[in-house]
């Protein structure tokens, strides 16, 4: 199993020391494309930038759009905008100079204001909004799409080798904005901006946030009338499970292989850079590191597990996936709506709506108050990020079925002969089974890692998962312990500490809410018996891994996999409440600071209200939850 061995710094603070700033470019300098408006098909009603931007905003929808995986639209201009905030390390990631930030240009860009498309020459980059469907809570919701999502230009990184796609998000209707206004609230803004750059801080694969700017003349109808944001946000793609569910909906076979070609070649590295067939073996201990630099034409596999490139895509995109959920799983971080379209080919996390951190460890619990069936509940995420990733299988079923014939002229142009469909069908179904388990294993190894990392261990044992996480989940379920403090807490604590079983039960305390026991357990002696059991294990299992008297070595990394300050939904509450009722501004930057250093132990601008931010979640603040309207 790989072992990470942590920097003493967060990564956002190590990459900047190491010399980001020398790899970044002003905004003029910035290398920019639009691989994806010059690869795939346009808006046929307005195939052309010149023909959005002679008509009128109005003209462009709502409406149906066939054919086409997006329509050239411009964002709606902005009056007196205010640049709220931005992420340093997103702009350093992206290659953007930080200081960038201080600029009207970038103001103007970030804003909606300002496109770099010159209508007298017709020349730059036409901003676009991406046309998708999707599965919403199970059921078929047909076409949905960037509905005030509206992409502005992809740029690529040289020094990370990465390319993003810049967007702006609450910047005008689009033809896909439905019977919505393509706006968002700053509410919701600050919740996006905020958990992007956390997710990222931790680890977590995430879309970026590289701005917020309050829009003060917009006002936007949701549950209330409410103030209007933009959010200025960066992907490596924006294309989702959803985009392919779209075109399988409408029989667009053509096109669903234009965009497998297009993220195999133009998104992802290429056709080589896919995992090829996993050996035989079991799963669990082929599916770690499989090999790639496979031929495109190459078939591996005989029969019905033939294996060609189109199935390595979709085990690509499935091994992302995995990766992510186990890591939301890790750190008890709860998307809230899982749909089609809100799930990211390149395994991202995507698309905020009512996402929450647990506080106290609850599996069942969901932030999203319309979710009553509890189909997004934290402890049904990876089943449901597989149930999503079917429905990809199922858009790529005859591609992938087609196995060495996929290429064949007849197939391409004409489709699966009759009395082939049985034998395309048989495979198909074979290899999204096999792929599947595949899911499974990784999701696993990754999950284990990061649980191993978490707990202090250098490695994983096969009874820790029984011994040490599972009881200790189910330790924290019955007594309502906080998961995440319950780690950073853990951190802290020196094997010395508890080598008596009195000791034990001593420091078990340390655990507990301030106003002590709030679960089912209201027997405080027999609450500390458990923990002081499951301290015991875990110490043993500590100094199995470190040896004696390496405790400062064990808690140094321990502090670097365990965040002391996470935005959980109080402080999100709280935030927004200063920022958009009370005029209140450094707050949100300096909610950032912690965001983009977690795992620091102060952060040098208010001790007492860093402690209060990363201290016990308010009694009846805990388990808050909220709508999707944003």
């Amino acid at each position: 199993m790989r072992q990470n061995n942590f920097s003493p710094l967060p990564k956002h603070i190590r990459e900047s020391v190491n010399g980001d700033l020398s790899a970044t470019r002003s905004l003029s300098e910035l290398s920019k494309t639009k691989i994806f408006t010059d690869s795939l098909p346009s808006d046929p009603k307005y195939p052309t930038p010149s023909d959005s931007h002679k008509a009128e905003r109005s003209e462009l929808g709502p409406r149906l759009v066939k054919g086409a995986l997006y329509t050239f639209v411009r964002p709606e201009p902005t009056e007196d905008p205010e640049l709220l905030a931005t992420s340093r390390r997103a702009l350093l990631d992206v290659g953007i100079d930080p200081a960038e930030a201080d600029t009207d240009d970038f103001k103007q860009l970030v804003s909606g204001n300002k496109i770099l498309w010159d209508p007298d020459s017709q020349t730059g980059i036409y901003p676009w909004a991406q046309c998708y469907g999707g599965y919403q809570f199970g059921q078929w919701a047909g076409q949905l799409g960037d509905g005030r999502a509206i992409s502005l230009f992809e740029s690529h990184n040289p020094s990370t080798n990465t390319s993003y796609e810049i967007q702006l998000k609450g910047a005008g209707k689009t033809p896909y904005s439905r019977f919505a206004d393509g706006k968002a609230v700053l509410r919701s803004s600050i919740r996006e901006f905020v958990v992007s750059e956390a997710l990222n801080a931790l680890r977590i694969p995430s879309t970026r946030a590289l701005s917020l700017t309050f829009c003060p003349h917009s006002r936007v109808q949701r549950e209330r009338m409410e103030p209007g944001a933009i959010v200025c946000r960066a992907a490596q793609s924006w294309i989702r499970i959803g985009t392919f569910d779209l075109l399988r909906a409408r029989g667009d076979r053509g096109l669903i292989r234009q965009l497998a070609e297009h993220v195999a070649t133009k998104v992802l590295p290429g056709w080589k850079s896919l995992p090829g067939k996993l050996p035989e073996g079991e799963v669990s201990e082929t599916a770690g590191e499989p090999i790639r630099g496979v031929e495109a034409e190459t078939v591996e596999g005989e029969g019905k597990y033939e294996e060609n490139r189109f199935t390595r895509l979709f085990r690509e995109i499935t091994r992302r996936n995995a990766q992510t959920v186990a890591a939301w799983q890790a750190y008890a971080f709860t998307n809230g709506v899982l749909n089609t379209d809100n799930t990211s080919i390149m395994g991202l996390s995507i698309d905020f709506g009512p996402f929450a951190f647990l506080d106290n460890f609850d599996p069942s619990y969901t932030p999203n108050h319309d979710d009553f069936m509890l189909r997004y509940s934290y402890k049904n995420q990876p089943s449901i990020i597989w149930w999503n990733l079917v429905r990809l299988g199922e858009a790529l079923g005859e591609l992938i079925g087609a196995g060495s014939k996929a290429d064949e002229e007849e197939f391409v142009n004409e489709g699966v002969r009759k009395g082939w469909a049985d034998e395309l069908v048989e495979r198909a179904e074979t290899i999204i089974q096999q792929v599947g388990e595949e899911y499974k294993a990784v999701f696993m190894a990754e999950y284990k890692r990061l649980m191993t990392l978490r707990l202090g261990l250098k490695k994983s044992k096969q009874q820790d998962f029984d011994e040490l996480y599972s009881e200790l989940l189910d330790t924290m379920e019955a007594l309502e312990l906080d998961f995440n403090h319950m780690f950073r807490k853990l951190s802290n604590v020196n094997t010395k500490d508890v080598e008596t079983d009195e000791a034990r039960k001593e420091v078990a305390g340390q655990f507990f809410h301030k106003e002590g026991l709030t679960g089912l357990e209201k027997d405080e002696g027999a609450a500390r018996e458990r923990i002081a059991k499951w301290l015991d294990k875990w110490r043993a299992r500590a100094i199995e891994d470190w040896g004696e008297g390496h405790d400062d070595e064990r808690i140094a990394e321990m502090k670097q996999a365990n965040p002391k300050f996470l935005p959980r939904s109080w402080i999100l509450d709280e935030l927004i409440d200063r920022v958009e009722k009370k005029g209140e501004r450094e707050i949100l930057n300096q909610v950032m600071e912690m965001t983009l250093s977690p795992f620091e132990d102060e952060w040098g601008w208010n001790r007492e209200e860093e402690e209060r931010f990363c201290g016990d979640v308010p009694k009846y603040n805990r388990a808050m939850q909220c709508s999707c309207s944003s």
